[in-house]
Order: structure tokens, then C-alpha cells, then sequence
């Protein structure tokens, strides 16, 4: 979650005022009544494969407005196959309380997609329902799983109701366009379940998650969030956003209605306690313990710290591991050098839009992605580090020898490696070198400053 809503909190007050929603009666009454089923996409095809490549996240903070981002995307979609991306995580996708201004986090309607006239526009931030559509169609073509946003801590954009829990005013009352999912108190902190939950977010409506019509709306319903966005919209998976707002159980119950792969933003530098939070929510959790370690390892220039505690080497099959993302991006100086690590090591990698279309050597985050398609395999034995140098190794078939170089000078060092006799290659091209190793499977490899190389037998 962005730190967010510089515009859209100080309007907040202004808005719920101004906007007391006029919705047709009879959606208001019968909600259900009104979805849109046309099941475009069919469910059956989301057999796909995320979670065994790699994740582009396809957007950034404030990307261009004007309705133009899905299409940007669908353009991009055919290359990103090519380059070995199994799967797009997209922003938010449905009208916020700002309107076209909107990056999704501050949700209104959970069933406009850009087709409804409401908070100042038809269209979203991103585009009109037929474009997220289209793109939908465009990656499921290209065997690319695509990830929805799901925003479900907090709501924005209500109009003013008297709140007998509070004994004053709240902007609790949702009364979306769609007709789906309106919301009152009840269905917000406080109220006559409990005060609170885990956590609140910028004073925004807090959603309680212990309420049935919360859940029947949630995942339990035909036309909930999580299965019209499975069955009708035809996402493939979920990405939760700030689960330190709720119990894990919510995740669970939502993977559990329509499967999916599914991650959860558990904003913490602790890997015991992202493990504990994956463990209970039964779903992955970004590697925030990874992320810090890289950002200190290269800021303080101490290689050391990559061997530290990350949700990684407790658990790679929960671990989604990434560089920067649309909220945090603290690692300035010599960053590829992250994604080297990321991408052959275990986890799920994740690459940052901006990363890979803008700021680094594209050509090098498709060698990396390549790598860890073809060669990253197996277990991890860390093999050196000290402040400008790691070496490990990938122990799978082929299996990897990656060699990290933070220093000014070219550096070479004596590895053990699981190949006897046999000729190896620098899969990156930094190294010319194509040395054989011995009958003990000891090698001297080498690596550039600043730089890496990747061993694996030729």
C-alpha cells in the first residue's frame, strides 16, 4: 500500500458530502440482481503457471492517466512472454474514490471496471472495462497468468450516514453504481461484533471482516469479488494488499473459494514473522526480510548480509522476492546486482515495470530471467561472502555458480561446484573464460567489479 491519497484524503470529507450516490431503488435492494455474468473469459483456461517463472509488476506509482495504462500493457504483453514473465500483477482495477485519478488504493465500486459514471468519470486511471478485458485476453493468449489487486483493509469515498456506534456522522454509506457490495456502519469498525481488527489505515472506513454479509461479498456469494473476478473477469490470482489490516484467515478463505495463486503484502523486515503469516494465511508473502538485506548489503557495502534470515531459506515456496516496488524503491546504487541475487536464488522473482522498461539494461534482466528459467534449479549452499564479494551455488541439474562482485577490480576465486571434469561458461557473457573443473569438482571462476557472472556446465 502507498503511503497515499494526497489529493483524494483531503478531499475525502468534501467528497462523501457532495456525493450521495442516486442509484436506481431496486439495485440498492437487490444488489445481486444486477451483475454483469457475461463470463468472457472461460475460468478453465487460468490452469497456468504462476509462481514457477518469474512476475512482472506492471505498473508504478502515478502511471500515466487518461485511461491509456491497459493498452500500454497489452503492447508489452507478447515480449514479456517471450522473455520467459509467467505472470502480470496488476494495479487496483476498479473506480476509487478519486475517480480517473485513482491508482486503485482507495476502493470504491469493486465492480467497475470502468463502466459506470460515477466519482467524477466513467473510465478508471488504467482504462475502460473493454480494455482491462482485452488485456485479460491478450495475456491469457500469451500463457501469462494475470494477478488482481485486491483491496479489501478499507474503503473510500462514502456518503455521510448517523452512525449509532460512534453517535456521530461516518462516511460508511456505499451505495456503488454496479448495485454490488453496498456497505453500510454495520459493515465497518466499530461496530456490534467489535471495535476493531488488526489494523486501520489512514482513517479511511476500516471493513470488518467478521461479518457475513462482509464475507458472502468477499468470496462467499456466486457474484463475490472473488468469483466474478475469477469467472467473469477471468483473473488468475491475487495479490493482497497491507494484510497487516486483517486476520490471515481472510486470505485463506478467499484463496480457498477460487484458488489461484496468491500473495500477501505483510509489510515486514522479520522473516520468522512473514513465515508465521504465510503458515496461517496459506499463501505467499512478498520477502520483505530479502529486500532489506539486499538494500543494507549494497548500501553498507557488506555482502555479508546476504546470508542473513529471509523467508527464502525458510520457505521458498511461500517467498515472492523482488527489488523496488510502487511503494518502496531504496536500492540506488549498483541494482542490477539485486536482481542477480533475486533471480538466482529461490523464490518467485518479481521485476519492477520501471526497472525493466526504464532504468536498467533490459538485456540484462532477460539474460537473468533466462538463467533462472533454464539453470536456477535446487537448493541454495552459500559458498563465501565477506563486505564486496559472494559466491553460491544452485545445487539442481544443471544448477548455477553465482558470483556476486561489489568491488572496484575484477575478482577471482577457488569454488567448490557439484560438476566433476567438466567445462563451464559464464552464462552472463561477462567472463570469457570457459575453464574446466577439476576430478574434485573445485573451479577458479571470476567475476567483474561491479558486476556478476553465472557458472553452469557448458
Amino acid at each position: 500500500m502507498k503511503y497515499i491519497f494526497t489529493m483524494a484524503a483531503a478531499a475525502f470529507l468534501l467528497w462523501g458530502c457532495a456525493n450521495e450516490m442516486e442509484v436506481a431503488p431496486q439495485a440498492a435492494e437487490n444488489p445481486q440482481s444486477v451483475a454483469d455474468t457475461t463470463n468472457f473469459n472461460n475460468p478453465m483456461h487460468a490452469a497456468r503457471s504462476a509462481g514457477t517463472k518469474v512476475m512482472m509488476q506492471a505498473f508504478y506509482w502515478d502511471v500515466p492517466g487518461s485511461g491509456t495504462w491497459w493498452n500500454t500493457i497489452s503492447g508489452k504483453v507478447p515480449s514479456w512472454a517471450s522473455a520467459g514473465i509467467d505472470a502480470i500483477w496488476l494495479p487496483p482495477a476498479t473506480k476509487g474514490q478519486s475517480g480517473g485519478y485513482s491508482m486503485g488504493y482507495d476502493p470504491f465500486d469493486y465492480f467497475d471496471f470502468g463502466n459506470y459514471n460515477q466519482m467524477g468519470s466513467t473510465e478508471t486511471r488504467f482504462g475502460s472495462l473493454a480494455e482491462i478485458q482485452s488485456l485479460i485476453t491478450t495475456a491469457h493468449n500469451n500463457d501469462l497468468s494475470v494477478i488482481a489487486d485486491i483491496v479489501v483493509n478499507h474503503c473510500s469515498g462514502g456518503a455521510s450516514q448517523a452512525n449509532p456506534y460512534t453517535g456521530s456522522n461516518t462516511y460508511t454509506n456505499f451505495q456503488p453504481a454496479s448495485g454490488l457490495f453496498a456497505r453500510s456502519y454495520n459493515d465497518f469498525h466499530p461496530n456490534n461484533v467489535h471495535a476493531s481488527d488488526a489494523g486501520t489505515f489512514g482513517g479511511f472506513p476500516d471493513l470488518c471482516h467478521d461479518k457475513t454479509w462482509v464475507q458472502d461479498w468477499l468470496y462467499n456469494n456466486s457474484n463475490s469479488i472473488a468469483k466474478y473476478y475469477k469467472n467473469t473477469m477471468g483473473f488468475d490470482g491475487w495479490r493482497f494488499d497491507m494484510v497487516k489490516g486483517f486476520e490471515p484467515w481472510v486470505v485463506k478463505n478467499f484463496k480457498n473459494a477460487v484458488g489461484g495463486f496468491t500473495v500477501g503484502e505483510y509489510w515486514d523486515g522479520n522473516a520468522a514473522t512473514l513465515e508465521t503469516w504465510a503458515n496461517s494465511a496459506e499463501a505467499s508473502a512478498f520477502d520483505f526480510a530479502c529486500y532489506y538485506k539486499m538494500r543494507d548489503a549494497l548500501a553498507n557495502n557488506d555482502l555479508t548480509q546476504l546470508n542473513g534470515d529471509m523467508l527464502l531459506k525458510r520457505n521458498a515456496y511461500r517467498a515472492v522476492t523482488f527489488v523496488a516496488n510502487h511503494d518502496t524503491d531504496e536500492i540506488y546504487t549498483n541494482k542490477i546486482l539485486a536482481y542477480a541475487y533475486i533471480l538466482t536464488h529461490e523464490g518467485y522473482p518479481c521485476i519492477f515495470y520501471r526497472d525493466y522498461e526504464e532504468w536498467l539494461d533490459k538485456n540484462k534482466l532477460n539474460n537473468l530471467i533466462w538463467i533462472h528459467n533454464n539453470k536456477a534449479f535446487g537448493n541454495t549452499t552459500y559458498l563465501f561472502a565477506d563486505n564486496d564479494e559472494y559466491v553460491a551455488r544452485r545445487n539442481g541439474a544443471p544448477g548455477i555458480i553465482v558470483y556476486i562482485n561489489n568491488s572496484n577490480s575484477w575478482q577471482e576465486r577457488w569454488v567448490d561446484t557439484n560438476w566433476a571434469s567438466t567445462t563451464i561458461k559464464d552464462y552472463t557473457g561477462s567472463s570469457t573464460w570457459e575453464p574446466v573443473t577439476q576430478g574434485d569438482t573445485w573451479v577458479k571462476v571470476q567475476a567483474p567489479p561491479h558486476g556478476y557472472t553465472i557458472w553452469s556446465p557448458k
